[in-house]
């Protein structure tokens, strides 16, 4: 006899719990919560795959069809309708017009993991953007491949000539992963195997070669010490200098933010749990305090490192004095609107932004904004100043970015309008500045989206130079090289991706292995040396030796 099938309330609660959180949708992921009291729930420690209450809802769907069409007579077998689940299915040959078509089985698996900064995919295409990272997954080749000279495929128009909106967007294609590693001397790829759960931030220490600290979804921080240079051996493991298990006994207590002050002696750990934390290089810790009432998005220390900013759910951004190690003020500028990102200006005034789909530039010295900047029409999940600080990026889940003037930011004079970055199909999750313009040459962005493309833009003109097309998931993460020659792209479908600036050609590329999103990168430099490390989700860090990589070096 086969055994019974158990289904418990608790257990559907958890699913909706995980499902919610996976949507961006957290007061109702901490209502049901509460009113359920998983709290108490043997199960809500568990780990929940991303996207599991749509997987099982698919798979429900798929039995409802095998029901429907048992009989095998011509209707059911030619039967053009498609499933719902929310619509009574009757076999037609006519295709049914509903706007409520499903996806394929295969693409319906949504997953997702809590990050201020990452971004999430929901079950429909217009659904909105969430501020958990996720990504769905058909790949079923678990192998792990480097790929250094990219297969010729149509790539999408350049618009050098052209305005923004008039970008063909390339059509979805599969990546095709040659079965070995190529491209790359031995040596080239690492990992780091200590997490048991998703990796979801990544930190070099500015000062100190090769010291990494990386975050993972069970509230444990590793710090480790990575070896460089021709002479390290390549093949043995390497393992945590230290770790910081368990910070917290919260049953949702994702690691969210790690950021090091300028000179390294510090790190801000940023959780969901509340709380921010400030742990020296050595791993002890320096301060911590819960002052916040909701999860913290990001923690950013100042230029000098005198003050460290956060921004959180809890609708407020907070800034705290490092040396006296207590708050310094509490900011509630965002109404009832989550707090998402904070970026420092300089020493004295930061920006802050939120789902309330403005920028505000706040200073030290007054509880209102200098300025508040409007113009998005959708979250805005991210703010970078450029290295001299004299602009403002910002992107939002509208598909647009937005470069603001801050030149005159003390002035009671209004700021000039923004250049308006226009071209992306969907979300954006992230911005970056190229930290290096040449003489003549106009600052250049890049921009990563859930539409599966990353973009680099003249952020004087507005005009997008080039679309990055060859990523089949969400792009979650991009970044530049320390030197500006490299662009750097990581998404949902596994695929590392670096292209060179000047050419805005794919140089190399690395594909991760099977359920294995790219949620982070971080590329640092020390002299001569560079490194490159990823937050997987395959509950590892992955390093990248850019060294060991000969189409890197001949750019």
């Amino acid at each position: 006899m086969p055994a019974p099938l158990l289904i418990t309330a608790d257990q559907v609660n958890c699913l909706i719990h995980a499902y919610f959180l996976d949507s961006g949708f957290q007061h109702s992921a901490f209502a049901i919560r509460m009113e359920g009291r998983l709290d108490q729930s043997p199960h809500i420690k568990k780990h929940i795959p991303r996207g599991e209450l749509i997987e099982l809802l698919s798979k429900a769907l798929l039995y409802s069809e095998v029901e429907a069409h048992w009989k095998g007579d011509e209707l059911s077998t030619n039967c053009s309708v498609p499933f719902s689940l929310l619509d009574p299915h009757a076999c037609s040959l006519q295709p049914h017009s509903s706007t409520n078509n499903i996806r394929e089985p295969s693409a319906a698996k949504v997953n997702g993991d809590t990050a201020g900064k990452r971004k999430a995919t929901t079950p429909s295409e217009d659904a909105r953007a969430e501020k958990r990272a996720r990504k769905e997954q058909d790949e079923k080749d678990a192998q792990m491949n480097v790929d250094g000279a990219p297969t010729p495929k149509p790539k999408p128009k350049d618009a050098k000539s052209d305005p923004p909106q008039a970008l063909q967007e390339p059509p979805t294609k599969k990546l095709k992963h040659k079965p070995s590693v190529v491209g790359a001397r031995p040596g080239a790829v690492r990992f780091l195997l200590a997490h048991k759960t998703e990796v979801f931030v990544v930190a070099w220490n500015p000062a100190t070669k090769g010291q990494l600290v990386s975050g993972s979804r069970d509230a444990v921080v590793n710090y480790w010490a990575v070896p460089s240079g021709p002479n390290n051996d390549h093949t043995a493991p390497i393992q945590p200098t230290l770790t910081l298990p368990d910070l917290t006994l919260d049953s949702q207590a994702d690691l969210t933010a790690l950021n090091w002050n300028h000179d390294g002696s510090l790190v801000a750990i940023g959780s969901y749990d509340f709380i921010l934390r400030i742990c020296t290089a050595s791993g002890e810790t320096y301060f911590k305090d819960s002052h916040h009432k909701g999860p913290i998005f990001a923690a950013q220390f100042s230029p000098s490192g005198q003050w460290i900013a956060t921004a959180s759910l809890d609708c407020t951004s907070c800034v705290w004095d490092v040396k006296q190690k207590r708050i310094h003020r509490q900011y509630r500028n965002h109404g009832d609107a989550c707090c998402l990102d904070v970026e420092w200006l300089d020493d004295s005034t930061f920006a802050s932004c939120g789902a309330d789909k403005v920028v505000h530039i706040l200073s030290l010295t007054a509880t209102g904004p200098l300025h508040t900047l409007e113009g998005h029409a959708g979250e805005i999940n991210s703010v970078k100043c450029n290295p001299s600080r004299t602009r403002l990026a910002s992107c939002a889940d509208d598909g647009t970015a937005r470069i603001w003037n801050i030149e005159n930011v003390h002035s009671e004079k209004a700021l000039p309008p923004p250049v308006i970055l226009s071209g992306h199909q969907q979300c954006l999750t992230s911005i970056e500045w190229c930290p290096v313009t040449g003489p003549g040459e106009p600052e250049l962005v890049a921009t990563a989206s859930f539409d599966a493309t990353a973009r680099l833009w003249d952020t004087v003109t507005g005009a997008c130079t080039k679309v990055f097309a060859d990523h089949t998931k969400h792009v979650y993460a991009v970044t530049f090289s320390p030197d500006g020659r490299h662009l750097v792209t990581g998404g949902g479908d596994g695929s590392l991706i670096v292209y060179e600036v000047k050419s805005k050609e794919k140089k190399w590329s690395w594909y991760t292995g099977e359920k294995s999103g790219i949620f982070e990168i971080d590329w640092q430099s020390w002299g001569n040396t560079s490194l490159i490390a990823l937050a997987l989700e395959r509950q590892m860090v992955a390093i990248v030796d850019p060294g060991k990589v000969p189409a890197l070096q001949s750019s």
